[in-house]
This record gives C-alpha cells, sequence and structure tokens, in this order.
C-alpha cells in the first residue's frame, strides 16, 4: 500500500475555529462559497445548449434489456413539453407532484418538469407501497402534502398502494394519475406518452424564469422517532448552493471528460436524489441508472452494468464494496473494465471496515497503479444533503471531513472528553418541516444553529486540519447500570463490520444493563454460504444456530471486544432474529435505515429475552 494516490485536485484544508470560554468550537471553512445557480433546472438547459448530443440519461428496457439512452437536447425537449402539460392543468406550488415508483428515465424528466412548473416534487420510497400491507405512511404522506399528481412506473405493481388512496375525493379536487407502462387496473390514468407529446409555449419560459431561490424544489420525507414521516421543504437556493459545494471540493478542469455514473442510490433518498443525480447533471454527467442493489440476488445486475460500463466516479454501502470486492478478485476482465475510468470511490451509510478499504485499494494499485481517494460526507435530509466532506486523499476511513465553504458547523461538548455534538448553520439548512412548524421550532438553537443530533470528535485536536470522525447520535447514546455511556451509533457500525459477514443489521441494547447486547439481523444468503447450505434445506432457525454461523459471529464480535477499551464497546450477547425489520412497524426508515428507538420498543420481548439467556442467546467472550 505505498503507492501514490491518483493526483487529484482537491480543495485546500483551510479552516477557521471559534473557541469559546464555555468549550464550544465554531468551525467553518476560510474558502469564500461561490456563486451558484438560479435553481436545479437551470443545469439541464446549460448542457442541452453546450452538449446537445451527450447522454444524460441510461436506462434497460425491454424484453432484451438493452440501454435506451437520452441526450441532454432529448431530455431538455421532453421535459419542456411534460412542463406545458403539467402548466396546462394548473400545476404550481400549491399543487406537489407525487412520484411512488423507483429511479427511471421518467422520474428524472418529470422531476425537472415539476421543478419548471414551481410545482414541488414529492418522491416517495417505494418500500412504503409495495412492502407495506396498511399503506400507514403512504397514506400519511398523501394527506400531508395533498399532491395533485400521483406517477407510477408500472401502474400493476403500484395497484394496492394506489387503492389505498383517496385519489377522487382529495381536498384538491382529485389527483391527476400518470403511469409509463401499464396502467393501474380499476382507475382513471393518464399515460406518461400523453404528456411528452404536449407542444411548449412560452409559459414553459415564464415559469421557469419565476422560480425564486425560496421556490420549494422538493419535499424529500424523513423518519423521526415515532416513525411517520416528516416532508422536508428542500428549497431551490438550499440545492443549487450544496451543489456549488460539492463542484468546490475538487477541482473539475475544462480538458476533464464528462463524468460517467452508475447510480442505484434511491432518488426519493436525499442522497441519491441531491447529490448523486442532480450533483451530476450539475457537471454535465452521463448517469446509466442501475436497477441493481448492494442485495445477494440483486447485486449480479450492477455487475452485468459494470461490464457494459466504465464509471469515473462509483458510490455504494460497504455491503456491496464486500460484494464487488469478492467479484472483481475473481474477474480480471470485470476489474480492467471497471478501473478503467475511476478517479474516486465513495461510501456511505456505515463505516467502510478497513480490510475492506485495503482489498479495494490493493485493486485499484493492480490495475491503475495508483490508490483511489475514498470520499464520504456527511449530512441529513435537512441539509440537502451534505454539510462537510473529507476533500483530501485519506488513508483513514471513518471520516466525516471539514465544512464546506458557506457551513458553521458548531461543536457543543457532551461532556464525554473529545466529543461533541455537532450543529449546522447554512443556506443549505431547510427552513422547516411542512405544515409541522411544532416540530420546525424544535429544529433549531438559540442561535440558529440545526440540531442535527449527530456527534462527533476531530482525529487531532490539536490540528483541526485533519478533519472529524462520525461518533455516533447523541439521541440514541444510553448509560449501562455502571453509569458509563455507551456511543450507540459507533459500537453498531463497528460491529457490524466486525460480525461480517453474519450480519446485515443490528440494534444496540444495554440502557441500565450490566452490560452490551446486540438484537441482529443476520445476512441470510451469507450464513447459508458459510454453513454449506447451497441448496436451503434449513430452515431459518436451523441456520441461525448452525455451529459455522455462530463461531463466526462469536470470534468476530470476541476480536473487538479484546481491541475495545471498556465495556462500552464490548458486546457480551446477542440474539440473532429470523423477522426482518419491518416498514409498517417503523423499524426501518424511509432511507433503508434501522430505527433504533422503534425496533427496541417494537421487540421489547427479544430484549428481556436477551438478557434472560437461554436457547437462541448467544454469549461473546
Amino acid at each position: 500500500m505505498q503507492a501514490p494516490f491518483k493526483p487529484i485536485e482537491f480543495l485546500s484544508r483551510d479552516v477557521k475555529v471559534e473557541r469559546r470560554d464555555d468549550g464550544t468550537i465554531v468551525l467553518q471553512s476560510n474558502h469564500r462559497l461561490k456563486p451558484y445557480e438560479k435553481h436545479v433546472p437551470a443545469f439541464l438547459a446549460k448542457w442541452a445548449k453546450e452538449a446537445p448530443d451527450r447522454v444524460w440519461l441510461a436506462q434497460r428496457r425491454g424484453p432484451d434489456r438493452e440501454w435506451m439512452k437520452l441526450t441532454y437536447a432529448e431530455a431538455r425537449r421532453q421535459v419542456d413539453a411534460v412542463t406545458q402539460a403539467l402548466l396546462d392543468r394548473g400545476f404550481g406550488p400549491d399543487r406537489p407532484v407525487m412520484i411512488l415508483s423507483s429511479n427511471s428515465i421518467e422520474f428524472a424528466l418529470l422531476s425537472m418538469a415539476a421543478m419548471q412548473a414551481r410545482a414541488p416534487l414529492a418522491p416517495v420510497s417505494p418500500a412504503y407501497s409495495v412492502m407495506s400491507q396498511d399503506h400507514a405512511k403512504l397514506k400519511y404522506v398523501f394527506d400531508l402534502i395533498k399532491p395533485g399528481l400521483v406517477f407510477v412506473q408500472n401502474g400493476e405493481i403500484y395497484a394496492r398502494a394506489l387503492a389505498a388512496l383517496d385519489l377522487a375525493n382529495s381536498d384538491s379536487g382529485g389527483v391527476l394519475l400518470v403511469h409509463v407502462d401499464k396502467p393501474p387496473p380499476k382507475l382513471q390514468s393518464l399515460p406518461w406518452s400523453e404528456l411528452v407529446a404536449t407542444t411548449p409555449t412560452e409559459a414553459v419560459a415564464n415559469s421557469v424564469a419565476a422560480i425564486e431561490p425560496g421556490t420549494v424544489g422538493k419535499f424529500l420525507f424523513t423518519s423521526g422517532s415515532t416513525g411517520m414521516p416528516k416532508a422536508v421543504i428542500n428549497t431551490q437556493e438550499m440545492m443549487c448552493a450544496n451543489l456549488a459545494m460539492s463542484q468546490m471540493a475538487r477541482t473539475r478542469k475544462p480538458e476533464d471528460p464528462p463524468g460517467v455514473m452508475l447510480d442505484w442510490l434511491p432518488w426519493n433518498h436525499t442522497m441519491g436524489g441531491n447529490a448523486t443525480f442532480q450533483g451530476n447533471l450539475a457537471d454535465g454527467g452521463t448517469t446509466y441508472i442501475d436497477d441493481g442493489k448492494p442485495l445477494p440476488g440483486l447485486f449480479e445486475e450492477t455487475l452485468r452494468n459494470l461490464r457494459d460500463v466504465s464509471p469515473t466516479y462509483f458510490a455504494n454501502v460497504p455491503a456491496g464494496y464486500a460484494m464487488l470486492a469478492t467479484a472483481l478478485e475473481k474477474d480480471e476482465a470485470l476489474a480492467r473494465r471497471f478501473f478503467k475510468n475511476l478517479n474516486s470511490l465513495a461510501y456511505g451509510g456505515a463505516t467502510l471496515p478497513d480490510d475492506l478499504y485495503t482489498r479495494m485499494e490493493t485493486l485499484a494499485v493492480k490495475y491503475t497503479g495508483h490508490r483511489l481517494p475514498f470520499v464520504t460526507g456527511w449530512g441529513s435530509t435537512e441539509t440537502s444533503p451534505t454539510a462537510t466532506t473529507v476533500h483530501w486523499a485519506s488513508e483513514r476511513v471513518g471520516l466525516i471531513g471539514l465544512p464546506f465553504p458557506g457551513v458553521q458547523l458548531k461543536m457543543v461538548p457532551t461532556g464525554e472528553e473529545g466529543r461533541y455534538e455537532l450543529r449546522l448553520k447554512s443556506v443549505i439548512v431547510t427552513p422547516g418541516y411542512h405544515k409541522q412548524p411544532d416540530l420546525t421550532a424544535q429544529m433549531f438553537d438559540e442561535e440558529g444553529f440545526y440540531k442535527i443530533g449527530d456527534a462527533g470528535r476531530f482525529v487531532d485536536p490539536a490540528d483541526p486540519s485533519w478533519g472529524l470522525i462520525f461518533d455516533g447520535r447523541v439521541v440514541e447514546d444510553f448509560k449501562l447500570m455502571s453509569g458509563t455511556f455507551v456511543l450507540v451509533g459507533t459500537l453498531r457500525t463497528t460491529a457490524i463490520a466486525a460480525a461480517t459477514p453474519v450480519l446485515q443489521d443490528a440494534v444496540v441494547c444495554g440502557e441500565g444493563r450490566d452490560q452490551v447486547g446486540l438484537l441482529g439481523f443476520p445476512n441470510i444468503a451469507a450464513c447459508r454460504q458459510l454453513a454449506g447450505d447451497t441448496e436451503a434445506n434449513l430452515t431459518t432457525a436451523e441456520l441461525l444456530a448452525h455451529p459455522a454461523v455462530v463461531g463466526a459471529l462469536k470470534s468476530g464480535l470476541a476480536r473487538m471486544n479484546a481491541a475495545a477499551k471498556g465495556s462500552s464497546m464490548q458486546v457480551r450477547r446477542v440474539l440473532l432474529m429470523a423477522e426482518p425489520p419491518s416498514v409498517d412497524g417503523h423499524e426501518m426508515t424511509d432511507k433503508g435505515y434501522i430505527n433504533q428507538r422503534a425496533t427496541l420498543e417494537r421487540r421489547r420481548a427479544l430484549v428481556e429475552k436477551l438478557y434472560a439467556g437461554g436457547e437462541g442467546v448467544i454469549e461473546v467472550a
């Protein structure tokens, strides 16, 4: 690992540090935020003019799953047509556009058209529609924003979800239903082809000209401890400022080739929709829509796509990198194509384990002669989304970096040495939650800083320019019987990495107890591989009790415990759960993350079983 990093011109680490008498620190970049676009559709107009024949979007379609491609010029024409269709039907700031489906070309086009018509875009997690049994979250969101249009890619797939909504008798006087592939049964729906056949008039340009910095571009949904989504207001200024910040982090030269991205991150989520999809649009790049997912049985589609696409930038979660590294190590042709044009890698959702970092960098050196920078950032739906980033080549994983230009990061001491509660003030912070002024008022402290609820600490307290490490969620932390604080977020990610590949996810238990335990969500496919159960002959209960599975879990966590500095970072007991996280039970957020508080509440009986011991409880040295 002595090979040099690929030379990339990053923004210099020049920070201002204000230290207050009470121990509070305010950290900000000395770089001035550059001017930014007035609205997101301006990027589409820019590239349709400057690079009309460049492919903007591509997605596999049809029985042969060939790539359907759309250039910037073609996309601009279709977006203007759909914008006119929306304006003709009275859409604007008071009639939001709701999208229920997964990423698609039409999803992207409708997103731009809604923004041009100044109708807030409301993309909803598909899980609320296709995984839910009672559709409670979907109905709540529908009633909260009262959309004038609901879009589905395939009406048959979303038939149950649509039937749960009061489409005919809403306060807006009825909802326009739009489909692409198949109409929903027993419901009147407008085909997408009719929208794109509309002839644009000067009304489109007039509507675009009327977009202001404070115009609501999106409602993005996030789940709180109650499990019910909040509609986070994303203004055009928030999103465009954040895109400018991201562009400043790495210098792009005129001679650099356009970016190419294979993107699976869901666009209903702030990272996928704002940072990734809109980020590549801002740079005039090409986005290949990846219908694969970083899950066993679904990642094969991603690998198939990577045999066609050589990305310049690639992002995934640690579980995806684990499957990718294994595939690249076995397939030289795939590896050569993957690394051919690659400049940097990114991860999110959890800390990247050191062994995965090493494996990916070893592959990068083998096929490029250089190590590639792994970049990551930190923020939330409320910060549109990224407030800090690692804008340098670092050998360390787990960093969240330094504040972007234009972001003030307030660090409030938590009482534990070197650990701070993090708060933010910037143009990228939301003005609040739609129709929830009480929750909006609770967001900010007395100085107007957004209380994000996360904690962090300096890599080197003597030199803040080395950046920050994420140190868990302040709102999730608890004390053991001994009075020792357990940093839930830090311990959770460390334990999942240590127990690879047995654990897919976990919740941390132990408040008021004498030791820490885990309720674990197992990676069933990986457990079957460990047990040699390739034909799936074992029941789930038999699989989770298999000696190879239990042994791998115990040995991984035992090594973690041995390296831990105290009882608060040691896991002493685990209960593997056969039941996956429940969307309807609020155990899984719209981002696909586990809701710690809701899961512990719903599975209270299992927590008691975990500490009572006995069958199924795995004791760890």
